[in-house]
């Protein structure tokens, strides 16, 4: 079969445009789970921020008309040589060539309806592999904030497809048993919420609560690990625990061609806690609903407008019981911080101030730093820890460690200053503490 042929019985029938709203957008095989699973939050009641499903059939007629799919089958080893070329010239073509008219027409109608609705777009993936049990992708595509023009949509969108065809992406899937090749990509564009306040939740913890992070704006700069923010922990039932105001000092902010961006939080906000009490308690509430939606424990994203919560994202979430000690750590200097990953790794500690020094690393070591974003998710399959200045439980990276079960401890005050670097470390990844012996 031609490339021609291909695309036209790939666009026979097919609905490339499906609305949050619609059942069909439930199914995971056509829009992802990151999407399905909102569209099941939407359908049960619980308040997301709307939006449409660009669908994994509307990718798979775009390779087919661009004949890509030739290209793709000879993917082998995803760092060799001739994959990273193949790889290339499929992002190129993503980017560069025309999107089928079968795809774009709907979809710029559909892209017409929501802006006159008012406010800027958000692009995001919605890849058919990400979001499941034990390979969540966390940070690992794209997503873009602040789209305003159809030119900016569109080439948000060919970024999305590019998206799982990165270095990053290839590998991530390669250590999961999955390939670009035997997979598709599937877009979520939604309305941007206008953040007061944002942040992620874990319906579950290894010592059986629940747990909230929280910060002012747009939830980027805890998914980067840029700030440290409140940590909000309520029991199963939804009662309020405690509440640990954060060091956020700097807010994420949205505007129009320029996405998300930061500026400087007040001094008098920089540890003020985000939400009240009665708020987090009605966060923890829709927590547990969504636990029992998706039928196991989850991690979300959220944010706050002035009309109150918007639900941004559910993912099966992986939950380890806490590992007990042996008592010779407790007799050693300790540091405190969020818990982030899971179970208890030892090893020595290397303190890096930049990630020209990340070669330092060596199998088995505990990697000290500043900023733990999920940039450096190729790190983690040879590390015993990680201990990070700044960071949240509920980063991309803490996802990441949480999957492959790597002990981490982030927001974790003057962590670079104060662990020798070379030192033998314990890192507790569930009781969020940091041991090391001189």
């Amino acid at each position: 079969m031609t490339a021609s042929s291909a695309a036209k019985a790939a666009s026979a029938d097919a609905d490339f445009i499906l609305p949050l709203s619609a059942p069909e957008a439930m199914d995971p095989e056509r829009v992802g789970p990151k999407a399905a699973n909102l569209a099941k939050l939407t359908r049960a009641g619980l308040p997301t921020p709307g939006g449409f499903c660009l669908s994994a059939e509307a990718y798979r007629l775009q390779m087919a008309t661009l004949g890509l799919n030739e290209l793709a089958a000879g993917l082998d080893h995803p760092d060799s040589p001739a994959a990273r070329k193949i790889s290339v010239q499929i992002r190129l073509a993503l980017y560069q060539q025309p999107i089928a008219p079968a795809i774009l027409e709907p979809l710029l109608a559909a892209w017409r309806a929501q802006r006159a609705a008012g406010g800027l777009g958000a692009i995001r993936s919605s890849a058919l592999v990400e979001d499941r049990a034990g390979s969540s992708f966390a940070g690992q595509f794209e997503s873009f904030l602040g789209i305003g023009d159809e030119a900016e949509m569109l080439t948000a969108v060919r970024a999305c497809w590019a998206a799982l065809w990165t270095t990053n992406a290839r590998r991530y899937m390669a250590n999961n048993g999955l390939s670009p090749k035997d997979t598709a990509m599937a877009v979520l564009i939604q309305p941007v919420v206008d953040a007061v306040a944002s942040g992620g939740g874990l319906s579950e913890t290894a010592e059986g609560q629940m747990l909230l992070s929280a910060t002012w704006g747009l939830g980027s700069a805890i998914a980067q690990g840029e700030v440290v923010p409140d940590r909000i922990v309520l029991s199963r039932k939804g009662f309020l625990r405690r509440m640990d105001a954060g060091r956020k000092h700097h807010l994420d902010t949205c505007s129009a061609g320029h996405g998300a961006g930061p500026r400087a939080v007040p001094k008098d906000m920089v540890s003020k806690p985000c939400l009240t009490p009665g708020q987090a308690t009605t966060l923890g509430r829709m927590l547990r609903r969504c636990e029992e939606i998706i039928g196991m424990p989850v991690e979300i994203e959220w944010a706050m407008d002035q009309s109150g919560f918007k639900l941004l994202q559910a993912r099966p979430l992986h939950v380890q019981k806490a590992t007990v000690p042996d008592e010779i750590w407790l007799k050693h200097p300790k540091l405190t911080g969020h818990p982030a990953g899971i179970g208890w790794g030892v090893g020595r500690a290397v303190v890096v101030n930049c990630e020209c020094e990340l070669s330092r690393v060596a199998p088995g070591d505990v990697l000290v730093t500043k900023v733990a974003g999920p940039a450096l998710s190729h790190i983690l399959p040879r590390v015993a820890g990680v201990v990070a200045e700044l960071g949240g439980s509920t980063s991309h990276l803490a996802s990441l460690a949480r999957e492959r079960g790597i002990p981490m401890v982030l927001g974790v005050l003057d962590a670079t200053q104060r662990i020798p670097d070379g030192s033998h470390v314990a890192v507790d990844g569930v009781a969020g503490i940091v041991r090391w012996m001189n």
